[in-house]
């Protein structure tokens, strides 16, 4: 089941969201937990930032890494130096996996991406032992997001043609209060959390925040990226004006929330 996420370069999407998910990593993996000799699959690696950090852990047995985009399964394999990594291109919501195979089943930043994303949960479940641990997190774009919420809600007053897409995106899957830990519990697991991880994206410029949104990543890009040229400049003018809010421009820093839950197989 593809992921809703628009991928035009590894390139792109690490300066969209692979430098935040790397900042992110580790938080989600210490709320997950290791120990010694874990089997670890990453759900949803794009391109890499969980398993790269995982392998900071000379404890683990071993990494597998899955993503729907081969795009981004053939950078994270290019970037790949560890034996104990292996990368393929698989179906969150179909892991190509036998019951019980992993110690841990993570997904950084995917959930909320996957439709139907109780199944993914569930196939995370599936192929974890019992008594393993399923752990995810993902962005809360409505309350968390004030950088992002910052660009949709200026485009929004631009062009109205935006709201669903600023709707879809304040609302996605697993975005909300409680709805990590109610589908995790929908899907059988234990003992399940959940909790919020505080990050802040820092950026050197108004091209470092707006470029890769302009060069067509991700939905916003996607949307952007097929405006008429007139309505693409004064979008470009308004973003502009809200990142440098009378200021010049410069560095500027956001902070940025993701929910994360984790849950017990029984």
């Amino acid at each position: 089941m593809p992921s809703s996420f628009n991928v035009e370069s590894a390139d792109g999407y690490e300066r969209l969201m692979g430098r935040w998910s790397r900042k992110l990593a580790p938080m989600l993996i210490d709320f997950a937990g290791l120990a010694g000799g874990d089997r670890v699959l990453d759900v949803g690696c794009g391109t890499g930032s969980l398993a790269f950090t995982l392998a900071q852990t000379p404890g683990l047995r071993e990494i597998a890494a899955i993503d729907y985009s081969p795009v981004f399964v053939e950078a994270a394999k290019g970037r790949n130096t560890d034996p104990r990594i292996t990368i393929q291109q698989a179906d969150a919501c179909a892991l190509p996996f036998e019951d019980n195979s992993f110690d841990r089943a993570l997904s950084l930043l995917l959930l909320h991406f996957v439709p139907e994303a109780g199944k993914a949960v569930a196939e995370m479940a599936r192929v974890v032992r019992p008594d393993g641990i399923v752990a995810a997190a993902v962005w809360d774009h409505y309350g968390g997001m004030s950088g992002m919420r910052m660009m949709w809600d200026t485009v929004v007053m631009l062009d109205e043609n935006a709201l669903p897409l600023r709707r879809r995106y304040c609302f996605q899957p697993m975005t909300q209060p409680g709805e990590m830990k109610q589908n995790f519990l929908a899907q059988g697991l234990a003992d399940v959390e959940e909790t919020s991880l505080l990050i802040r994206m820092d950026y050197l410029s108004f091209d470092d925040y707006w470029g890769p949104i302009a060069a067509g990543e991700g939905p916003l890009g996607k949307y952007i990226a097929g405006l008429e040229p007139g309505k693409r400049q004064s979008i470009d003018a308004a973003v502009r004006a809200a990142y440098e809010a009378g200021e010049p421009d410069g560095p500027r820093s956001f902070a940025s929330v993701a929910w994360a839950c984790r849950g017990r197989v029984v």
